[in-house]
């Protein structure tokens, strides 16, 4: 029986699961069909990622300001309020948009159905209900009052809130985390006035606690990320625009962590008036809800709010290549991937090359451009509202073309149009990934170790990885690999690359069937029709040793996230290895190393990296990526050419990678870029006009120029 298995013929397994024979005693693991991933016959994809515009048909809603859009799941979108900036009419309506069907619908609704509103904010709460929080209606009366809406009953309800109510207000932000609705600034009073506190409502207790003095903001937006409320965007009491980023640590606070304690006196003496029970609005108002309207009495002025408790930091941009001018274009502040994301779409008067989708890096507090605006943003579109699904792994803008049909001259502009955006094909992992991959265990379940970036099975079976079995490991499979320095070039540019195994293979890696059998999918098909390697034990990937190496140690910790801490003979894959096992995820049909490979190489795109990210991408056929990592060379030209990477490319990557430059596109230099203070990769347009006075200084990690404003600031940023 044995013998007839190991006589089995490559060609009777599936194409994914061939071998071709390479000695007496070692087999090939041979490249998928699918990859082509021998370097004598590339197939590189020029097409890039373009997301899709659709059309809405139905009772589409006119393009309605200051209205709620909220995505519900189910491929469903509901809209709520907003006023008609033709008509100045404020609605009540409730829309739904089946993203399906590309169909707009007007919801019957029942219940206490709240009045007209704009400026309010709808959060989805327990995937089933829309918990709406203030506004102002058609009389300018700013509200305080909390409704529910059902999406399966389509039906109203007014919940009994205990405690004393925050100011009424519009333009604010609003964030469920752990049963709690946080509420922070927005616009209040009869001039306006912008807020600078923060509170919460229990949503186990409907109670509200006190506010608390925190930033002053409107029109900005708020997340949760690490037990931290982050604020972005937005305008400030001065009516400007801001990039600056504001965060207050919840966890360990009790004020945060506790139920919000019950109304008593010392409480209501924060007003000037004790009697602050719900008010009806203004001779003839119209009332929030169909009983009562909670509105901003002229004596509900509060005096002097302590601080908001736990740390409170704020991070100010004083230079940045990648930043978004906040000045330019509307822009979108959402949160997804451990990263704010700030889409810049396009205006009236505004060039294609300034608009862009850029992230910032929660973590790492770092900027990076995703994408060109004329990658993903039509011109001839204006959007006004986005919604992400709760995973962030998909957006949606909606917006309307911007010139009307002139056959219709009075005609108004609708929401009748949809950009669909797929943003892990831009390199995000979505939020349940991203938790996953970034996770720290603080003890492993080996309790005698240090903490680990993996998780604590992880952390064990890396002590296992790579050691001998007379060592005590278990390992029963041995795996090798092409050396890392084997890219032997013909005249032609080509790498030949041997799909028998070379005389001079790597040293062996000593691995357990059983972990790569439940790892791998394609080894365990291959180890399932008990090949040759069934019995010999030996398999050899013409791969690098070093990517091949990483990706093992993958199939072991389930991480490829950086760390500086060893727990085995096997650090935590560099850069390098984690561009090679891009292209070997795709060989295998692996998409969630696929994922994380992509998200980290575009998470660390740098200088030495850029040009072997490129060739890597273009192999692995990652055209988004393929795409971002040739506009980075083309940026930092001078200084790409004179990494390794860059000249261990192959002569079609080289010719490739400088075709992807504009036709009429030219080297400039240094002094010339110098002249307009444009070194660091910015638009010229933006800093040509460098404030007089300003200091610029090399960068020693990424070596760019940067303005700072003293010796004092550190990485073009100020943190408080």
């Amino acid at each position: 029986m044995a013998s007839s298995h190991s006589n089995l013929s490559a060609a009777s397994l599936p194409p994914s699961s061939r071998l071709s024979t390479g000695s007496n005693n070692t087999y090939v693991m041979s490249t998928s069909p699918r990859s082509s991933r021998t370097y004598s016959s590339r197939r590189r994809n020029h097409d890039t990622y373009m997301p899709t515009i659709m059309t809405t048909v139905g009772q589409r809603p006119a393009c309605l300001v200051n209205a709620s859009v909220t995505y519900v799941g189910n491929d469903q979108i509901y809209a709520f309020g907003g006023f008609d900036q033709y008509t100045d009419e404020v609605y009540n309506h409730v829309l739904r948009l089946d993203l399906q069907a590309k169909q707009w619908s007007l919801v019957d609704n029942y219940g206490d159905i709240p009045g007209v509103r704009m400026g309010h904010t709808a959060c989805l709460w327990q995937n089933e209900k829309l918990l709406v929080f203030g506004g102002e209606n058609e009389h300018r009366s700013h509200l305080a009052d909390v409704i529910i809406f059902d999406l399966k009953t389509a039906h109203w309800t007014s919940p009994e809130v205990q405690g004393v109510p925050p100011r009424g207000r519009a333009r604010h932000s609003a964030v469920i985390h752990e049963d709690k609705l946080f509420v922070s600034g927005g616009m209040t009073g009869q001039d306006n006035a912008v807020l600078d506190d923060i509170c919460y409502l229990d949503l186990k207790t409907w109670t509200w606690s006190r506010p608390w003095k925190f930033v002053p903001r409107y029109d900005h937006s708020t997340w949760i990320w690490r037990d931290r409320l982050w604020v972005s965007g937005g305008m400030t009491e001065d009516m400007e625009r801001t990039s600056d980023i504001w965060w207050l640590d919840l966890k360990g606070i009790p004020a945060f962590e506790g139920a919000a304690p019950g109304d008593d006196m010392s409480r209501s003496s924060m007003y000037s008036s004790t009697s602050i029970a719900t008010q009806a609005g203004p001779t003839g108002a119209y009332a929030a809800n169909s009983s009562s309207v909670q509105v901003n009495p002229g004596y509900m002025v509060q005096r002097n709010p302590p601080i908001a408790p736990g740390s409170i930091s704020s991070l100010r941009f004083i230079s940045n290549p990648n930043l978004p001018v906040q000045n330019v274009g509307y822009h979108f502040h959402v949160f997804s991937s451990a990263c704010l994301l700030d889409f810049v779409t396009p205006a009236t008067l505004m060039s294609a090359s300034e608009t862009s989708l850029s992230a910032f890096d929660l973590d790492s507090l770092r900027w990076q451009k995703l994408a060109d605006g004329k990658d993903i943003f039509n011109p001839n579109y204006r959007w006004h509202y986005c919604c992400l699904d709760s995973d962030g792994t998909h957006a949606w803008l909606l917006g309307c073309p911007n010139s009307l049909p002139r056959n219709a001259p009075d005609a108004e502009e609708y929401l009748s149009d949809v950009l669909h955006l797929d943003l892990r094909k831009l390199g995000l992992l979505g939020n349940k990934l991203t938790l996953e991959s970034r996770s720290i265990q603080e003890t492993p379940t080996s309790d005698n170790r240090l903490s680990s970036h993996l998780s604590a099975i992880g952390a064990d079976l890396a002590r296992t990885f790579d050691v001998p079995s007379e060592q005590g490991s278990g390992a029963d499979f041995i795996i090798t690999a092409n050396p890392d320095d084997d890219y032997d070039q013909d005249y032609d540019g080509e790498s030949v690359r041997s799909q028998e195994k070379p005389a001079n293979a790597s040293q062996p890696i000593h691995v357990h069937r059983f972990i790569l059998s439940a790892r791998w999918p394609h080894f365990a098909r291959l180890y399932s029709a008990q090949m040759s390697e069934f019995h010999t034990k030996k398999m050899h990937i013409p791969e690098p040793y070093a990517a091949v190496r990483a990706f093992l140690y993958y199939l072991y910790t389930d991480s490829i996230a950086p760390s500086s801490v060893t727990y085995s003979a096997s650090p935590s894959p560099s850069l390098e290895d984690v561009a090679g096992m891009l292209v070997m995820s795709n060989i295998y049909d692996m998409p969630r190393l696929h994922h994380l490979c992509v998200a980290r190489l575009v998470r660390e795109l740098d200088i030495q990296h850029a040009a072997l990210i490129f060739d890597c991408a273009s192999v692995a056929q990652e055209s988004w990526l393929k795409r971002r990592a040739a506009s980075f060379c083309m940026t930092h030209w001078g200084r790409v050419v004179r990494t390794e990477g860059f000249r261990r490319l192959s002569r079609a990557a080289m010719l490739e990678l400088c075709e992807e430059v504009d036709a009429e596109g030219r080297v400039v230099g240094g002094d010339e870029l110098e002249a307009v203070g444009a070194l660091g990769g910015a638009r010229l347009s933006t800093l040509s006009n460098w404030p007089e006075g300003r200091k610029r200084r090399m960068n020693s990690e990424s070596g760019l120029m940067e303005e700072v404003a003293d010796e004092d600031d550190e990485e073009g940023m100020e943190v408080n």
